[in-house]
């Protein structure tokens, strides 16, 4: 059990059907700490596999439901499509997780992407920060090729 970073095969084919406006609507991250049964990767469709599982992290100044993601970019670089945000911090935080999910809350909360960070990230009454990578066609968060 665990998290498998990936783009989510089901927001591959709702991005073809028109669904998500990445840099309008409103994209979340949520924080998870995975259980011994939460599998998360391509095949996690909305933010609800994560709260229905109970394997949002949670803690002091932690809200369920994650973050707003700000400064989404669109951009483009040869062939490739890419997306971009502004690096997140959650501010004052107690709390454990494993990998996080960005969702569309504007559109039902479908998913976007699980990432896993490869080990248990803690803060303690302290700033956690998630790191973008570099905004190119070979790093960004999320890629079209």
């Amino acid at each position: 059990m665990g998290i498998t970073t990936a783009m989510c095969t089901s927001f591959k084919s709702e991005l073809l059907g028109g669904i998500h406006d990445l840099d309008t609507n409103s994209i979340k991250l949520a924080l998870i700490k995975v259980s011994a049964s939460g599998t998360y990767g391509a095949a996690t469709t909305n933010y609800s596999n994560v709260t229905g599982a109970s394997d949002e992290a949670s803690g002091t100044n932690y809200s369920a439901g994650g973050q707003v993601l700000g400064s989404a970019a669109i951009a483009t670089s040869g062939t490739t499509a890419f997306l971009d945000f502004a690096d997140e911090v959650f501010d004052n935080v107690t709390v454990s997780c494993t990998g996080c999910i960005i969702y569309n809350a504007s559109q039902s909360n479908k998913a976007i992407c699980v990432i896993d960070f490869g080990g248990t990230v803690t803060a303690t009454a302290g700033d956690l920060t998630i790191e973008f990578p570099a905004a190119d066609a070979s790093n960004a968060i999320v890629r079209i090729a």
